[in-house]
């Protein structure tokens, strides 16, 4: 992503804000306020995804892998308990999977080094899987919160109670300029974001951080899923599921915010169509126009370029079992859906930049136009000059 594409996600043609200018001079940021969030329905609709990861034996919910559903077709009695039991308010009982997109990209490799003199500070072992850098993570200073020796909330099949199981806060850093953190607090999330502000490219103004937040808790009773925004793990520790669904969460929060700068480009440029409908031109300097043709065309790269967040990873052509669990996880997210809708308010830009250049184009036929006319004005008046000068020699 481009410093021009920052700028005009921000304003058109306007400076930072002074909101934004601060937050960057910030050591320490804020979690960025709640948005209406990605284009997905999912979020809101209650909609059901199985994570197809070694079903149980004869267990029916293994046929409807493909399958959105609402709490009351939940087959699984276990299952759909504990999803009538999961709302708003027991969110705060069970670790997060919270996604950032703070930046253009990060400095890989300059992160690498500094996980990995953090294995003694934070328990780093950091791992680089093409695009994504795995890592675990743990703050064990001032800046983490106390936990009880195991503290990952699980809901107990048999009584109905929350019981406590290991628990495995895990980071994973794309390059792309999204983080996806497993099992830290809200606190621990604005500190990691905090260590991590050294290491972006092209920072986000705050109010710019796209965001996508989950829940996520350990059970064996039943087949692993996402319901309603909650993740179903059987393993806490297998960080290569945590992998494959970390993809597709990255993709989903990257692409939210593409779908922010279309829309917002959309808006700001909605009324020239009307102009050009009535007037039959822009009412636009040069400058203007091609100003607005080079934001479009920085648009349209910058999207499209990035390959890696709006197609499979190339680790699931090494990891081919990590590749149902990453699709599951991208159906739910609705990233294909997504994707189309945003290629097709694409090519209204793509139209849109058309109608500019065929405007730059008339604008300058009808430059040369008038040049032509001066000349031959020129010329004319020439001519009658010469022809009153030799009128006036002959009379002499």
């Amino acid at each position: 992503m481009s410093s021009s594409e920052t700028s005009r996600l921000i304003s058109n043609d306007e400076q930072p804000s002074k909101a934004s200018k601060q937050s960057q001079n910030v050591i320490k940021p804020r979690i960025p306020e709640k948005k209406l969030g990605p284009h997905r329905t999912s979020r809101t609709s209650q909609k059901l995804k199985i994570l197809p990861e070694e079903p149980l034996p004869d267990d029916p919910s293994s046929n409807d892998r493909d399958v959105y559903s609402q709490v009351s077709r939940i087959t699984d009695t276990s299952a759909r308990r504990d999803a009538e039991r999961l709302g708003k308010n027991q969110r705060s009982l069970l670790p997060r999977v919270t996604a950032y997109c703070s930046a253009g990209s990060y400095k890989m490799k300059e992160l690498v080094r500094w996980l990995k003199d953090g294995k003694r500070t934070h328990g780093t072992h950091p791992k680089l899987f093409d695009e994504c850098l795995y890592s675990p993570f743990v703050y064990k200073d001032w800046r983490g919160d106390k936990r009880m020796d195991k503290d990952l909330i699980r809901l107990d099949d048999e009584g109905g109670e929350i019981t406590i199981d290991d628990t495995h806060t895990d980071v994973f850093i794309f390059e792309y300029g999204v983080v996806v953190l497993w099992g830290f607090t809200l606190r621990e999330e604005q500190a990691f974001l905090s260590d991590l502000a050294k290491f972006e490219n092209e920072k986000l103004a705050l109010e710019d951080v796209q965001v996508e937040e989950f829940n996520y808790y350990i059970t064996k009773s039943y087949q692993p899923r996402i319901y309603n925004d909650f993740i179903t793990l059987r393993d806490g520790s297998n960080y290569m599921i945590k992998l494959s669904i970390s993809h597709a969460i990255s993709q989903s929060v990257k692409i939210s915010l593409f779908e922010e700068l279309v829309d917002n480009t959309i808006e700001d440029t909605q009324n020239i169509p009307q102009q050009i409908a009535s007037a039959g031109k822009v009412g636009m300097t040069k400058d203007e126009i091609m100003k607005s043709i080079g934001e479009l065309f920085i648009l349209r790269i910058n999207i499209n370029l990035h390959g890696s967040v709006l197609d499979s990873p190339e680790i699931m052509w090494a990891e081919p079992q990590l590749e149902p669990i990453y699709q599951a996880t991208r159906g739910y997210l609705e990233i294909n859906q997504r994707v189309a809708l945003l290629n097709q308010r694409l090519e209204v830009i793509s139209d849109l930049l058309q109608m500019l250049k065929e405007q730059l184009g008339h604008s300058n036929e009808e430059y040369l136009e008038f040049i032509v006319i001066i000349l031959v004005g020129v010329e004319v008046l020439v001519s009658v000059i010469n022809i009153i000068v030799d009128i006036i020699a002959d009379l002499k």
